[in-house]
């Protein structure tokens, strides 16, 4: 597994896989994702680090404060999942890019 691996670089190399996953956060953090409920009557954006940014309603849902209740659970919690998603994909992403480092994943 480590045959060819040269462990003087080790630091280096462990230095750059920060770096590339500072710098993915950091991406992912800026990314602005939103789902809609009701057929987008409701929408909900939030950003990378899970913060609602927006929230749109409907002016027909005005009347009906429960259907309005639904339908902002439902968009909050599909945002929600659409960054899990993202964070996933991206450590994915990361553990896929050790493969590289002259050794790893052999």
């Amino acid at each position: 597994m480590f045959k060819d691996m040269d462990f003087s670089k080790m630091g280096e190399m462990l230095q750059k896989v920060q770096e590339e996953a500072k710098k993915s956060e950091a991406e992912s953090e800026a990314k602005t994702f939103t789902a809609k409920s009701g057929g987008g009557l409701v929408k909900v954006s939030a950003n990378g680090k899970g913060e609602v940014i927006d929230i749109e309603i409907d002016d027909s849902l005005l009347e009906d404060k429960d259907s309005m209740q639904i339908l902002l659970i439902s968009a909050t919690n599909d945002v929600l999942k659409m960054i899990e998603e993202e964070k996933k994909l991206q450590a994915t992403n990361m553990l896929g890019s050790l493969g590289g480092l002259g050794g790893f994943g052999n």
